[in-house]
């Protein structure tokens, strides 16, 4: 008895979306913790405000882990926390983007000054993992806007993405002809992931968005891999020293989190296409396989009538 529960376990957590999205949102904001102490800590925490989403971070994540294991058991206790936490964390992702603005951006309203001010868009980061929680709760998982929802909130990541790569690599006026590569991957990925809100998909196009999402896979890991390369050459005192003031080693795992997140949608996508195919192959396709032309079945029709008024 007990493997047969095991398996039955094993089964309804491979096909629980729900659960991969509230797993995906709890690494994320335990991922934002080091990201929010690192990036901070270059001006030392100047402003108090920029404790509060160092502490939100720290609670959203242990809260959800606290929750995330009695879904089942207490689903009102999930589903209460999931909305205050994504409503206050897309009030702290709004909030962050005026306040990263207002470092710069209001003063001289200039294209330089919005690259060289704090990252604008990278509060926005609360707003989606916000967003996800809100989703997840508000949208009937069953349903084929599921999936869509998903892939909409990973497309805003690329977008974001595509923002992050052009602005910080124009600081250093792309010094490296390798730093355009996430620029245009990032831009592929965005208009791919935009198709399907815009006509109908098939399933080779899915797998077309699968490719991508691998490309965009190794692009982050090969990023990673040389933004750490660079910070070891960063003249400094000391490592933290050096992955304060090098090039944000962190940054480039952004792709391969936000494949994960596209994976999800276009796994489930997927699914429901391969259960629609199986219904309708089940159905109409196999009745049209069998079905004769309107004329033969005429001719069969006439040639039953004749037979059996013959046999009388």
């Amino acid at each position: 008895m007990p493997p047969d529960r095991n398996a039955s376990a094993w089964r309804d957590w491979r096909t629980d979306h729900p659960l991969w999205v509230e797993l995906f949102v709890l690494f994320n904001f335990g991922g934002l913790i080091g990201d929010i102490f690192l990036a901070h800590s270059q001006n030392g925490f100047r402003r108090g405000s920029e404790y509060i989403p160092l502490y939100f971070s720290i609670a959203a994540t242990v809260t959800l882990a606290c929750v995330a294991p009695l879904r089942a058991r207490m689903p009102g206790l999930s589903r209460t926390a999931g909305h205050l936490i994504g409503w206050l964390a897309v009030v702290v992702g709004l909030t962050g983007v005026i306040l990263h603005l207002d470092s710069q951006f209001f003063v001289e309203r200039t294209i330089r000054s919005l690259t060289y001010a704090a990252p604008f868009a990278a509060p926005l980061a609360y707003t989606g993992l916000g967003f996800l929680l809100l989703a997840n709760r508000l949208v009937d998982p069953r349903s084929p806007e599921w999936p869509l929802w998903v892939l909409l909130l990973a497309l805003g990541g690329f977008i974001g993405n595509f923002v992050f790569s052009l602005s910080d690599h124009a600081q250093n006026g792309f010094y490296n002809p390798l730093e355009w590569l996430p620029v245009i991957s990032s831009a592929v990925a965005v208009g791919s992931l935009a198709v399907p809100f815009v006509t109908e998909v098939t399933r080779s196009y899915v797998r077309w968005c699968a490719w991508v999402l691998g490309t965009q896979a190794v692009i982050g890991v090969a990023g990673f891999v040389l933004h750490a390369a660079a910070v070891t050459r960063q003249p400094a005192a000391s490592w933290f020293e050096k992955v304060l003031t090098g090039a944000p080693p962190l940054a480039p795992l952004l792709f391969p989190n936000l494949v994960v997140l596209a994976a999800i949608g276009l796994w489930v996508l997927n699914r429901g296409m391969s259960s629609r195919t199986e219904f309708t192959g089940q159905g109409t396709g196999t009745i049209n396989s069998e079905r004769r032309s309107p004329t033969e079945d005429d001719r069969a029709a006439r040639t039953l009538t004749e037979s059996s008024s013959t046999g009388l």
